[in-house]
């Protein structure tokens, strides 16, 4: 059993709406001025991070999780569960929805749908982002996707630094350009694009699934409003659900958690500091505890997101 903490290297996925701001923001080594993504705790085929932790420098996470299982509290799940990811938006992200495992287990037993989570890290004045549609009933939803009325559709929300959406499955939402989040979602990357502006990448236009969406889309929606989160309170939770479980950690000085989960994913989105005394975080740091380490001490002046698997 390690007692270290799990360090990686990103994953960097280029995206015709992507920008350079994690360069400036996080110090990140981007490889291009087009990163919508940097996925900071993967282990998926399309990105897999690899570990920097000196006694397991070079494996990545799916080797990880395949070989040494006990560092995640021998967790029942057939691969990582959890994939992490910052996006910076610079233009506006496709409006998409995503299935639910149910649905994919009828079109593929291997994959999973994807619920997911935003927390603003940072947005410009009056930004907003889609979250929800109007639609009252189901053949009312095909009407208007088939007719391409999309402003009246799509319900957008304002937003602004601290706020935070959960994303259930079945939800129609889109990035605008602007926002800069961390994702907390389940390990797919499964994405059904209803609208994407016409536009083109590598001189194509980018496939469209209107047919699933118009079949995998909660009707009516669930209003999901941004909320403001707290920068005061010492420990918020925001949300949890059959996959993950969420919190946000303002640290002013000291501030100690128990930690009882099978493992735990954490950001440093703000500040610096320690954690038990030993390993310094700075913001942009993104690590995971692995099991057998029962308190977590943190020193400092930061805010941390950090989550714990749920039961699925």
């Amino acid at each position: 059993m390690s007692n270290d903490f799990l360090f990686f290297e990103p994953v960097y996925m280029e995206r015709v709406w992507g920008g350079n701001k994690s360069r400036s923001e996080f110090g990140y080594d981007l490889p291009s001025d087009n990163i919508g993504e940097c996925w900071v705790i993967t282990a998926n085929e399309i990105g897999d991070c690899v570990c920097t932790t000196d006694e397991y420098k070079g494996k990545t996470l799916t080797w990880l999780w395949e070989n040494k299982r006990e560092l995640f509290g021998n967790y029942d799940c057939d691969r990582f569960p959890l994939l992490l990811k910052i996006l910076d938006a610079k233009t506006d992200l496709s409006i998409q929805v995503h299935p639910d495992d149910a649905y994919m287990a009828k079109k593929d037993p291997k994959a999973w749908g994807k619920t997911e989570s935003w927390y603003i890290l940072n947005c410009d004045e009056g930004a907003t982002v889609v979250v929800g549609h109007n639609a009252r009933t189901r053949e009312e939803l095909r009407e208007m996707i088939d007719s391409s009325r999309y402003k009246e559709l799509i319900r957008e929300v304002e937003v602004h630094k601290g706020d935070f959406i959960q994303i259930d499955a079945g939800t129609i939402h889109s990035i605008k350009g602007g926002v800069m989040i961390l994702e907390t979602q389940q390990n797919s990357d499964i994405t059904y694009r209803v609208y994407d502006y016409d536009r083109l990448w590598n001189g194509k236009p980018r496939t469209l699934h209107r047919e699933e969406a118009k079949d995998v889309t909660v009707v009516p929606a669930v209003k999901e409003p941004a909320f403001k989160t707290s920068d005061t309170d010492p420990i918020v939770k925001l949300v949890s659900c059959k996959y993950y479980d969420l919190f946000k950690l303002n640290v002013k000085g000291d501030l100690a958690i128990d930690n009882d989960a099978p493992f735990r994913l954490v950001s440093c989105i703000e500040g610096s500091g320690t954690v038990n005394k030993k390993v310094t975080l700075k913001k942009g740091d993104h690590f995971i505890v692995p099991s057998g380490i029962d308190k977590l001490e943190f020193n400092g002046e930061m805010t941390l997101i950090t989550s714990v698997p749920g039961k699925r």
